[in-house]
């Protein structure tokens, strides 16, 4: 008869009485999302010694997901393992104030004698009435698409009447 070898996890899960009663709070109010729901079923299932592969089947997870909701609970703790970091990423170029004129400033008639606004037109506009020191095309248009949607009318876009 086979025994199978029993290896110590790299990472223990070991949490007190109060990090249980928070994790089962957690399960059971629906006021957080499905996310940090999951992970604190995780951690639970994790603290009353379950094999990683019968939590993965249990609660439809990877393995790598429950290894990294261990490893980041031993190393960093109860909070860090439920919430996730800041991801990374530039803040927007525009405030509400700017984005507001903006969209002012595209609902307004084009200059010159031009049928629309192009992207073009627009960032150096504001750079002309001083709302920005410098803006690109690009920008422009990223503001724009997701302030104006399109649900399925005829004429498609933000600057077309």
């Amino acid at each position: 008869m086979k025994t199978r070898a029993v290896r110590r996890k790299k990472y223990p899960i070991q949490l007190t009485d109060t990090d249980r009663t928070t994790l089962k709070q957690i399960t059971r109010s629906g006021t957080h999302n499905a996310r940090v729901i999951t992970r604190a079923r995780i951690l639970l299932k994790l603290d009353q010694g379950k094999h990683d592969a019968d939590i993965c089947s249990a609660l439809n997870t990877s393995a790598s997901t429950v290894g990294g909701i261990r490893k980041r609970c031993s190393l960093e703790g109860l909070e860090a393992a439920l919430h996730e970091r800041p991801r990374p990423g530039a803040a927007s170029k525009l405030d509400a104030t700017q984005e507001a004129a903006l969209i002012a400033l595209a609902c307004s008639d084009a200059p010159n004698e031009r049928e629309s606004w192009t992207m073009q037109l627009l960032a150096d506009r504001m750079v002309e009435l001083k709302l920005v020191e410098s803006i690109s095309d690009e920008t422009v248009r990223r503001h724009l698409k997701k302030t104006f949607s399109n649900h399925g009318r005829n004429v498609v876009g933000a600057l077309h009447r």
